[in-house]
């Protein structure tokens, strides 16, 4: 059966029209055809209707509206529907990220150690890693996760309370930069064939467990600055896009759910921008924090491994940044899976640890897992340095606490 025109629907185009000034306008607004526009126009003319006629057709009227609606709806979306506004419609959040807290910019109290800062990137949460396949020195899965996620509190409050001070000393905040790569995602064929959780299920459990995290650092710190960036393994795309990289990422997704979920603290403040990097001051000393994967260079070499992209790419991104007026002290990176301390780069280490990539892939040496802590003083800048360690050291070595080569007999220890 042949549709009919309502006059509601006649009416409502004159309107359009009328309110547009001409009907191409009408069109780009209301996603109806020109043609259509035309035809609807043409019929108000044969039935004597205009755009102040009264739609007797109620029914009719209230189904129109509703397409407009639907169609304006769109339109906006497509033109305005920013991260900024999705944080503020679904997560119930700022459209922006507040600036760091006042503390971090503070002179610290006489004697004081300064803040401590930890780097937290690299999970590859919902990945396994098969110790079979690493030459019995790794496993990694969503229960050895959780594991090192409470070792990694642990460690790092006794590093902080009882080897930086007395159990009683006292900081004005911590640091936890959150520097991407948080879950393994399913970009390559072999982690979907492969990963013991989906990325829904991972999104799920891992922001639970960075929630139990934080409240766990907060509890012993007082306050805490959450700078965040999304890695490459995170998105939701099938190639690594510039553009729209950050909300692309289900790691943005997490993000969100955190800040929202300590929304009413008044001791954690989360920095999550719009770009890749984020950029921060503590006690006067400019970090730059970024996952690692975008700093301009690729590859590696077989001698330094490393070093030479890693130093190339830092070179770079100095250049580029002082340019714009945002130049920076100390990059934190990850995505290289090692711990590397260099002039004016902190390189973290794989919370996942050794994998079949490394082994195979690069023939990569064993690297322990591990997270980057250091502190920052108010008068000398990062002080401290250390290595969270989240295993124990795998050796079949004896367990001597040092032991010696004599000239005629085996090695001797005590």
């Amino acid at each position: 059966m042949k549709n009919i025109t309502t006059d509601a629907e006649v009416v409502l185009a004159i309107r359009a029209i009328d309110e547009h000034g001409s009907v191409a306008a009408a069109s780009r607004a209301t996603s109806i055809p020109v043609t259509t526009l035309k035809g609807r126009r043409d019929l108000a003319l044969s039935r004597g209707l205009t755009s102040a006629s009264k739609v007797i057709d109620t029914e009719a009227r209230l189904r129109q509206e509703l397409k407009l609606a639907s169609k304006r709806i769109e339109s906006l979306q497509r033109e305005e529907d920013t991260a900024e506004s999705i944080r503020k419609i679904i997560y119930g959040l700022a459209e922006r990220t507040p600036e760091p807290p006042a503390w971090l910019l503070k002179d610290g109290k006489p004697g004081s150690r300064g803040a401590p800062l930890l780097v937290v990137s690299d999970i590859h949460y919902g990945e396994k890693v098969s110790r079979d396949e690493t030459g019995g020195m790794n496993e990694f899965n969503k229960d050895i996760a959780a594991v090192r996620m409470k070792k990694l509190a642990n460690v790092t409050c006794d590093l902080a309370f009882n080897h930086m001070g007395r159990a009683k000393t006292e900081y004005p905040g911590m640091v936890i930069c959150f520097g991407g790569d948080m879950l393994g995602g399913d970009i390559h064929e072999e982690l979907m064939k492969t990963n013991d959780r989906t990325t829904q299920q991972s999104i799920n459990d891992l922001t639970d467990m960075l929630a139990a995290f934080l409240d766990t650092m907060a509890g012993k710190f007082g306050k805490l600055f959450v700078p965040c960036v999304v890695g490459n393994h995170g998105r939701s795309t099938k190639k690594m896009q510039m553009k729209q990289r950050v909300f692309t990422s289900h790691e943005w997704n997490i993000y969100c759910n955190l800040e929202r979920y300590f929304r009413k603290s008044k001791h954690v403040q989360f920095m999550i921008p719009s770009e890749a990097d984020a950029f921060f001051t503590v006690f006067g000393h400019r970090f730059m924090l970024t996952h690692g994967d975008s700093l301009g260079v690729k590859g590696g070499d077989g001698i330094i491994g490393a070093l030479g992209p890693i130093m190339r790419g830092i070179l770079k991104t100095h250049r580029s940044e002082a340019q714009i007026g945002r130049d920076f002290d100390t990059a934190i990176i990850g995505h290289w899976h090692q711990m590397l301390w260099l002039p004016g780069v902190i390189v973290n280490n794989a919370f996942k640890g050794y994998d079949e990539y490394a082994r195979l892939g690069l023939r990569a040496p064993y690297s322990r897992p591990s997270q980057a802590l250091c502190f920052i003083h108010p008068e000398h800048g990062i002080t401290a340095k250390w290595e969270v360690f989240l295993e124990g050291l795998r050796t079949t070595q004896d367990k001597e606490w040092v032991a010696w080569q004599t000239k005629n007999a085996g090695p001797v220890g005590r």
